[in-house]
């Protein structure tokens, strides 16, 4: 009988079934020979726990940020929201400021003309009565359409000088008066709500004892004050003497 040639590839398959089982037998050796210790086991739980913790550490400082940030953003659209009608009511507010500012004019105007007529005239001649009677009813008219559009007159006879409402056009020397008290108004002055359309021109008071605060005076004013007069107390003693000798001479 003859003898058959080996056949490769069966060899190669063989070979490789017997490598196959030799890797799993040391698999196998090798696994019981080295146990999983428990104390690794659990140090790799321990890091995967801690890796879990620091990952949800970092996303809630994220998320933390991200709410900052939304907030931020919804007070600025809030503030911006109230600028805007804010802004928007001042021009409605205000809007008619120049045209009412120009009508000033005819306010200052008409009072003038009333102020021209003699004392006595109308009384004297009814023509001169008439006209002055309907000038007085422009004026009125006139001062009647500034209050219904929220415009107030300021006419501060006797208080004290504010910068902020009040023009101080001169001083005028008055002993009997507190400085910076205003005597004398020039030109009435205009509020449109609480925006000054126009200040007063005014004159005020110089020589008199210092004005207090307004609403009242303090111990240092009232102090000024009584020395203030304490030193002018001799000056207007020779003023009246020399009054007095006037009509002698």
């Amino acid at each position: 009988m003859p003898n058959r040639k080996p056949d490769p590839k069966h060899e190669d398959v063989e070979a490789a079934e017997a490598a196959q089982e030799a890797a799993a037998e040391a698999a196998e050796k090798s696994a019981e020979a080295e146990p999983v210790e428990p104390e690794a086991k659990e140090e790799k739980e321990k890091e995967e726990v801690e890796d879990d913790a620091t990952r949800a550490a970092r996303l809630e400082t994220e998320v933390a940020g991200l709410r900052d940030q939304l907030l931020r953003a919804l007070a600025e659209a809030e503030n911006q929201r109230r600028r805007s009608q804010r802004e928007r009511e001042e021009a409605v507010r205000y809007a008619a400021a120049p045209v009412l500012r120009d009508l000033l004019a005819v306010a200052d105007n008409l009072q003038r003309a009333l102020e021209s007529v003699p004392e006595g005239a109308a009384e004297r001649n009814g023509a001169i009565k008439t006209l002055l009677e309907g000038v007085q009813l422009t004026e009125r008219e006139l001062q009647a359409v500034f209050e219904r559009h929220g415009i107030v007159k300021l006419d501060p006879m006797g208080e004290r000088l504010n910068p902020h409402h009040h023009e101080a056009m001169f001083e005028v020397p008055d002993p009997a008066q507190p400085s910076g008290t205003i005597v004398q108004v020039v030109q009435p002055g205009y509020v449109l709500h609480d925006r000054l359309l126009r200040p007063a021109r005014v004159a005020v008071a110089k020589g008199g004892p210092t004005a207090g605060p307004a609403g009242g005076q303090g111990e240092d004013a009232r102090t000024a004050a009584n020395d203030d007069q304490a030193g002018e107390a001799p000056a207007s003693n020779g003023a009246e003497r020399g009054s007095r000798a006037d009509p002698e001479s």
